[in-house]
């Protein structure tokens, strides 16, 4: 307060201290500011524990491939047993197809009479093929002469044809048969017979490869 050119300095009770303002922080003695800071990047403590919903989700993801996996190839190996690969036991159409086919070809080449050799022998031709056929051809040159000479005359009646296993391209099958021998002057025979034989898909017709008795 300015009073005749002089200049009163009002101190009264209030001290230094006192004057300083109420909203300046003015923290503990020796408290640094930036150490709340400093604590609070450098405490880690909480991020493993935040780290655990990650790797859970990540071994799940591992665990669920692994199991698709294995029910996969699982789904892969009971499609490819053998029970369900044979279309003898689901394809009733292709297995009456070929079991038919065998039958009627069994009958044409293991059937003939004196006069009629020359077409049983085409029919074999056309009917056997591979292996059955090197063997039918090795054994009806003795059968023609015998059959010209002796006037001999053969039947054959297939009873049963189950087919055992079927494929797109091959079947094998059980064969069952009857065979009539008639000699001229002499008195029938009858034999049975059971064959085992594999038949290959060629052209659309089922073709006998191999003729095993049994």
């Amino acid at each position: 307060m300015k009073s005749g050119g002089t200049t009163d300095v009002v101190t009264g009770d209030t001290d230094i201290e006192d004057a300083v303002e109420p909203d300046e922080p003015t923290g503990a003695a020796g408290d640094d500011p930036d150490d709340t800071d400093t604590d609070t990047d450098t405490d880690t403590g909480p991020r493993p524990a935040r780290r655990w919903p990650r790797v859970l989700a990540g071994v799940l993801a591992v665990v669920l491939i692994a199991a698709g996996a294995a029910m996969y190839v699982a789904g892969r190996q009971l499609r490819d047993t053998p029970a369900t690969s044979n279309r003898a036991l689901t394809d009733s159409a292709a297995t009456t197809q070929v079991a038919g086919e065998v039958t009627n070809a069994l009958g044409k080449v293991f059937s003939y009479s004196p006069e009629g050799t020359a077409a049983t022998k085409a029919s074999a031709q056309k009917l056997l093929a591979g292996k059955a056929l090197q063997q039918y051809a090795a054994l009806f040159g003795q059968v023609e002469k015998q059959a010209a000479d002796q006037k001999l005359t053969l039947t054959t009646h297939v009873v049963r044809a189950g087919v055992t296993r079927l494929t797109p391209d091959s079947a094998h099958l059980l064969v069952f048969l009857d065979q009539v021998y008639e000699r001229e002057g002499k008195t029938a025979s009858k034999a049975a017979a059971q064959l085992s034989v594999t038949a290959r898909l060629r052209e659309g017709h089922w073709t006998i490869v191999e003729i095993t008795s049994r």
